[in-house]
């Protein structure tokens, strides 16, 4: 079957990505966005000529060769380490706990073996399964370093006490025996020289493209292709009528100052009763870049309203079920997959986004061209 004509819902890399490689194969794609621009939250703008990440910042970084040799495709990529910074109990330490922080805390010079041993000793070795984000913390850490680093930024972060959270959480954050305070350890890592928006922009730029922009669309309406995808939330497809899945948002407060304001992109603030989570310095996001003025955001999280952006999926217990529900939804429905953060209600860093929108875009393809039907999701959003 050729000449398909193929709806997206979402603007994202998610739709971005699957609407070119659907077009690249000689295909018609229309795609559509509530809002006025491409991009989602990884949209960037420049502002007093500081490259900006208006929803939060955006770091590149990924395992998989072909996801780095995509985006490099589209836009020009130069080399960025991510360093993060964490201010507790008015000290100044580097993220992620690495020997340097272990050292600094415990005012020591251990070596790396001596730092394993140390910590072990902190470990709580009687939580042999750890189930919360708190269990987790102290047979990872031991109580100190937690209560330090993870405690009062997680309950900030998350809105709720860390026992109420999944040890999943915390298990992809790493600890080091090392001096590398290298944030991730992907072998490709990067920042795009103009932004995020271009490459966008560029994936999307296709004869056989056509992007709607401020254009709420449903799913009755995207059942006039022959077939779509949906990238935005999951529960919003179905009208809510399960439910609203929770998500926290994050409020920005926004400020154009002069000069350096705290010497790094990430400035974490770990105890409570600093309200906000963090401090980002957007023009460290972009070393190569010189200004004279400075663009930082405090960041704030908080439950999600319904007219809010959500970010974060909660996936607490009551969550997931009402997940289960929808995912019965919509391995019930024809001639719509979901995809992406919102539509699998699934944390994702761009990387994977673009490495499932491109395993996705293959099987719908081949599927349908093959006159079969396209499976609801391509991966498990439970799992």
């Amino acid at each position: 079957m050729t000449g398909l004509r193929i709806g997206i819902a979402g603007a994202g890399f998610s739709g971005a990505v699957v609407a070119r490689e659907f077009a690249e194969a000689g295909h018609l794609v229309e795609v559509f966005d509530t809002r006025p621009h491409i991009g989602g939250n990884c949209y960037t703008e420049r502002r007093d000529g500081v490259q900006v990440h208006v929803y939060g910042p955006h770091i590149f970084h990924t395992q998989w060769e072909h996801v780095w040799e995509y985006v490099n495709r589209f836009g020009e990529f130069r080399p960025y380490t991510h360093r993060v910074k964490a201010t507790s109990g008015g000290s100044v330490y580097s993220l992620p706990v690495n020997l340097h922080t272990i050292n600094q805390f415990f005012g020591a010079t251990m070596s790396p073996a001596e730092a394993g041993r140390f910590i072990q000793s902190k470990a709580d070795s009687t939580i042999d399964d750890p189930q919360t984000f708190e269990e987790q913390a102290l047979r990872f850490v031991g109580p100190e370093l937690y209560e330090a680093f993870f405690a009062g930024y997680t309950s900030k972060q998350w809105g709720v006490a860390p026992t109420e959270l999944p040890a999943s959480i915390l298990k992809r954050l790493p600890l080091r025996f090392n001096y590398d305070d290298n944030y991730f350890n992907h072998p490709f890592q990067g920042m795009p020289v103009d932004g995020y928006t271009p490459i966008i922009e560029a994936i999307l730029d296709h004869e056989s493209i056509a992007v709607a922009l401020g254009r709420e669309v449903t799913g009755a309406e995207l059942g006039g292709f022959d077939h779509a995808f949906w990238t935005g939330p999951i529960d919003a497809y179905f009208g809510f009528d399960e439910g609203r899945l929770a998500y926290r948002t994050l409020d920005f407060a926004e400020e154009t100052l002069q000069g350096d304001f705290q010497g790094c992109p990430v400035m974490n603030y770990c105890d409570r009763d600093v309200p906000y989570t963090r401090i980002t310095e957007h023009k460290h996001f972009a070393p190569w870049e010189d200004h004279g003025s400075t663009v930082i955001y405090r960041e704030y999280s908080r439950a999600c309203d319904p007219d809010d952006i959500p970010y974060y999926p909660v996936r607490l217990v009551d969550d997931r079920t009402l997940l289960e529900r929808y995912f019965d939804k919509a391995t019930a429905t024809q001639g719509v997959s979901f995809l992406g953060r919102l539509g699998t209600y699934r944390y994702l860093d761009m990387d994977v986004t673009i490495k499932e929108a491109l395993d996705a875009a293959g099987v719908a393809l081949g599927a349908l061209t093959s006159e079969d039907d396209v499976p609801p999701f391509f991966v498990d959003p439970l799992a």
